[in-house]
């Protein structure tokens, strides 16, 4: 890519949609990277039980209305969705995977750290599930068991379509409060918390999430073609959640079995945090 191509802030059209668009060149200069920051994946005493899951649920939609008309083309963000689950992974604990309707989960693939060996070897060895995953309310109606010790809910923009308003959701996060199960999520993860409506159950719950400034800011330089027409930071807080980043650093934070982080740069973060406090209540259940 060309000095000029990567000064570009204009976003790029997505051939496969109408009027719907990717990252500015530019923006991916500033936000992407060809390789991941993950690291301290070792876990000498992991869960061998081989009984064990973490519920991930994933983003089913791929465009984003905004509020000029323009369609973001988004998903779940790789590094956000990828090195949490490899942290646990290799903790010992396994992924059923779902999505609300059962088609496959979207990523952001124009954020997928391509020269990340490590990465790209854990998609490889999870796409047939990413490809192929659990409907959502079949696994409601199945029932959520002691099998699950944490539901996961990934970042990217995706995860602003349908989670915040699916009833199957809410009772996911129903069921994990009421037997004390983890809820692990980061950037734009937590706008799925907004599934719960007026209910109390997190009602004064701080979390890390990516704050409601910096999306505002970022079609400026052409990461979105548009600006959104809501803001999830805004209504979490209307929930009760307190909000304790109002930048992204990386920052990650726990609070009883919600655990949390601010943005891509939080995964490997995230997932330390994740794997460990899994172990504990493993080692100490």
């Amino acid at each position: 890519m060309t000095d000029t191509q990567v000064e570009d802030t204009r976003p790029t059209p997505d051939p496969a949609e109408h009027n719907a668009f990717f990252p500015s060149p530019y923006s991916l200069s500033q936000f992407t990277t060809p390789k991941s920051d993950l690291d301290g994946a070792d876990y000498p005493n992991p869960y061998t039980g081989g009984r064990l899951k973490v519920l991930m649920i994933g983003a089913d939609e791929r465009y984003l209305p905004t509020a000029n008309g323009t369609l973001f083309s988004t998903g779940n963000h790789p590094v956000e969705t990828l090195v949490p689950m490899y942290h646990l992974d290799k903790a010992g604990f396994v992924f059923d995977v779902a999505t609300l309707s059962g088609n496959p989960v979207k990523f952001e693939h124009w954020a997928m750290p391509l020269e990340d060996a490590e990465v790209q070897g854990f998609f490889d060895e999870y796409l047939e599930r990413f490809r192929r995953p659990l409907k959502l309310a079949d696994v409601l109606e199945r029932g959520l068991d002691d099998d699950y010790v944490a539901v996961f809910i990934p970042g990217g923009h995706g995860a602003l379509i349908g989670l915040p308003d699916s009833a199957d959701v809410k009772r996911v996060l129903e069921w994990a409060h009421d037997n004390d199960k983890f809820l692990i999520s980061l950037c734009h993860g937590p706008a799925a918390f907004l599934s719960v409506g007026d209910s109390d159950m997190y009602r004064g719950y701080s979390i890390c999430a990516f704050p409601d400034s910096l999306d505002a800011k970022t079609p400026d330089m052409g990461y979105m073609p548009g600006h959104l027409t809501w803001q999830f930071g805004a209504r979490l807080k209307d929930l009760g959640f307190e909000i304790v980043n109002d930048d992204i650093s990386g920052a990650t934070h726990r609070d009883r079995k919600l655990l949390t982080g601010d943005s891509p740069l939080a995964g490997n973060a995230l997932g330390k945090l994740a794997a460990r406090a899994l172990l504990d209540e493993v080692a100490n259940g």
